[in-house]
């Protein structure tokens, strides 16, 4: 970077008057290395990726003069089915049941072997035990999750069972809005906001039987793991945080305070933290699930999914809470049907060979994260696949940053014009408070470009899968998360092994657009083989089993 390209504090100062914004000395100086470096990104784009538009290439962003409809929407036709499992028994010890998967959790409760409530109990008790420690949990909604759980337990004395998550206790990334609490989206402007409105993944989730125990953390704005409460800590080590943005929901399902939990992705947080703390987390499809009463970082790049125990139980909550819902214009009216299967004869699946490479999967990946990445591909070949190579497209994907901070920044358009950023905790060059005054420059013609870029990324990908049923790739190996974050591919992350100091290590399987069932599928014959998933975090199993 050029020094003599670095603006200064004047003029910084200067042009944020033009579009009616004031900025402190200290904002300007914190603004001055983002805006130069960002100069340098412009020309690097216009020179490599955006020279290859032409007059014909659209953006990837399209007007639907229909707005969302109003009143009702016809029901989606929801399919569950359980794998085959052994018979479930109550253990002896009911903290036990802390960390067993919703899909053994449903059959207990199915057969009244256990009540919601003595689960609603245990987990509230798990949560007021535990959360402080982990700093994953904003509010407990414990009179709701009573009423909740009482309900599910008369209704299934009736004989009537909604879903596999009938009586189950879960956990919501407090980015969803519920009625009656709190919705912090984990920043301190908003931490005393209450919003009239469920969520709409916060309806379904009701409908299905499921019981609400706890909005858990997120880092402020969706951004970290660090909220106006503290940082939220990886169960597996105390001394660091648990990754961002879903951080809460990783957390405390990893540590057993839930039987599951909700999570959004932008760029990498349910990904990020699923890793980090050996969670097994679904970024679906974009467009897959509704975001209605979910806090906006990015309209063309934001993604609700779950965050769970095992790739079963992922199925099992897309398939309650995935399709239209009348608000989200987004959302398509793809059919999702869980079929889980026994092998991976005949699978094609793809990888990067460089990402498994020595030296390949990532600047911050270590010795034993690698081995067991490789030992992915060995298993893969074992349980029948064919292992096929692939390349990731590798254009310079500031583009990425762009579409997000620019969106983001309209998003909190009020928050930077009225300083309520100075209120968030972290005010480093990094957080949002800079990037988002930073993003005030901008200018709108590189984002319709990155937009315009954006398509031939998508058209790349697509050629990419179509000769395999999916990808496998290290959680951050090159570029693979802003690519498929852009494109909208869904994502799997699940633990793959530990370190020797204890710690879980993961890999991530890439579906085809729509094609969660695929991948699902896949993804749980490897789960199984391997088992990772039924470790836990000592310090918080206690008297429990696995």
């Amino acid at each position: 970077m050029n020094e003599d390209a670095r603006p200064t504090n004047e003029q910084i100062a200067n042009a944020g008057r033009l579009v009616g914004l004031e900025f402190t000395e200290d904002e300007c100086s914190q603004m001055a290395q983002r805006l130069a470096e960002r100069a340098d990104h412009f020309e690097r784009l216009r020179e490599g990726p955006f020279a290859r538009l032409g007059n014909h290439d659209a953006p990837s962003l399209y007007f639907d003069p229909r707005l969302p409809r109003k009143g009702s929407v016809p029901a989606v036709k929801r399919h569950y089915r359980l794998a085959d499992a052994p018979e479930t028994q109550r253990p002896a010890t009911l903290e036990e049941l802390a960390f067993w998967p919703v899909s053994q959790l449903s059959r207990l409760l199915k057969k009244r072997q256990v009540s919601s409530l003595e689960l609603t109990e245990m987990y509230l008790a798990r949560l007021r035990r535990f959360g402080p420690q982990l700093e994953c949990v904003v509010t407990v909604t414990e009179e709701l999750a009573l009423e909740q759980a009482r309900r599910a337990d008369e209704e299934l004395a009736r004989g009537v069972y909604r879903s596999p998550l009938h009586g189950i206790p879960w956990g919501a990334k407090d980015l969803l809005a519920t009625k009656g609490y709190p919705t912090t989206w984990g920043a301190t402007p908003w931490r005393d906001q209450v919003l009239d409105v469920d969520a709409t993944v916060v309806q379904r989730l009701e409908g299905a039987g499921a019981v609400l125990i706890a909005k858990l953390t997120l880092g402020a704005l969706a951004n970290g793991d660090v909220w106006f409460g503290g940082l939220t800590r990886n169960p597996w080590n105390m001394e660091e945080g648990s990754s961002g943005s879903s951080a809460g929901s990783a957390s405390a399902t990893v540590a057993g305070l839930v039987g599951f939990s909700i999570g959004s992705e932008t760029l990498g947080s349910i990904v990020s933290p699923s890793a980090r703390c050996g969670a097994t987390g679904l970024r679906p499809t974009f467009g897959r699930i509704s975001r209605h009463g979910a806090m906006t970082l990015s309209w063309s790049m934001d993604k609700l999914g779950p965050i769970c125990r095992s790739v079963e139980d992922c199925a099992l909550v897309l398939g309650a809470i995935y399709g239209p819902d009348g608000r989200d214009p987004t959302v398509s009216d793809s059919p999702f049907t869980w079929l889980p299967r026994g092998g991976m004869e005949g699978t094609r699946i793809g990888y990067v060979a460089s990402a498994f490479a020595p030296d390949g999967s990532g600047e911050d990946e270590d010795e034993e994260e690698r081995e067991n990445n490789v030992n992915v591909l060995a298993t893969l070949r074992s349980l029948g696949a064919e292992l096929c190579p692939v390349h990731l497209p590798e254009d310079d994907l500031d583009a990425a940053n762009l579409i997000l901070l620019v969106e983001t920044a309209a998003a909190f358009d009020e928050m930077t014009r009225h300083n309520l950023d100075d209120q968030l905790v972290r005010q480093v060059e990094s957080a949002w408070p800079n990037q988002l005054r930073s993003a005030r420059f901008i200018p709108a013609v590189e984002y319709i470009q990155a937009n315009r870029f954006r398509t031939h990324l998508m058209q790349e990908m697509d050629d990419l899968m179509e000769d395999i049923d999916l990808l496998v790739t290290p959680c951050f190996a090159g570029k693979v998360l802003p690519v498929t974050n852009l494109t909208g591919h869904p994502a799997l992350a699940l633990p793959n092994g530990f370190r020797a100091n204890g710690t879980p290590t993961s890999v991530s399987f890439i579906g085809k657009l729509d094609q969660e069932a695929e991948l699902l599928a896949a993804a749980r014959v490897y789960q199984e083989a391997t088992g990772f998933h039924r470790q836990h975090p000592p310090q918080f199993t206690g008297n429990t089993g696995g």
